[in-house]
C-alpha cells in the first residue's frame, strides 16, 4: 500500500463523504427534515463515518489508527439501522435505501481491510518514525 499524503485522498473517506451527502440530500428534500431527532441521528452518524476516518489518519499511529477506524466502521452500521427507519417511515423508497446502505456496506468492508493491513504491518505510523 503507497504512502497516502492526505486523509481527502483515502477512498474510503471519499464514499464516507458520498454517503453524508446523500444523508444530508435526503434530509433537504424529505419530511424526515420535520422528524427533528432521527434527522440529527442519521446526520451524525452518516458524518462521524469521515470525521473518525480523517481524525485516525491525523494521529499519525496505527493503534490511534485503527481505533478510529473502528469507530467509522460502526457508524457504518448505524447509519445503515438509521436508514431502515427512515425507509420504514416513509422518508425514502427501498431504491435509495439500497444505494446508500450499499455504499455503507462497501465502506464497512473497506474500512475493515485497512484495519487488517495496519495491524499487520511493520511501520506504526509516522510519529514513531
Amino acid at each position: 500500500m503507497s504512502k497516502i499524503e492526505r486523509f481527502e485522498d483515502m477512498e474510503i473517506w471519499q464514499l464516507a463523504r458520498e454517503i453524508s451527502k446523500d444523508v444530508w440530500s435526503i434530509i433537504q428534500t424529505t419530511s424526515l427534515q420535520k422528524d427533528y431527532k432521527l434527522r440529527e441521528q442519521i446526520n451524525g452518524s452518516s458524518g462521524s463515518i469521515m470525521d473518525n476516518i480523517a481524525e485516525g489518519y491525523e494521529r499519525d499511529g496505527n493503534r490511534e489508527f485503527i481505533n478510529f477506524l473502528s469507530i467509522a466502521k460502526a457508524s457504518c452500521g448505524e447509519t445503515r439501522s438509521q436508514l431502515y427507519r427512515c425507509m420504514d417511515r416513509n422518508y425514502i423508497d427501498e431504491d435509495t435505501f439500497k444505494m446508500i446502505s450499499e455504499k455503507a456496506i462497501l465502506t464497512s468492508k473497506k474500512i475493515k481491510t485497512l484495519m487488517i493491513y495496519l495491524k499487520n504491518s511493520d511501520r506504526k505510523g509516522s510519529k514513531y518514525d
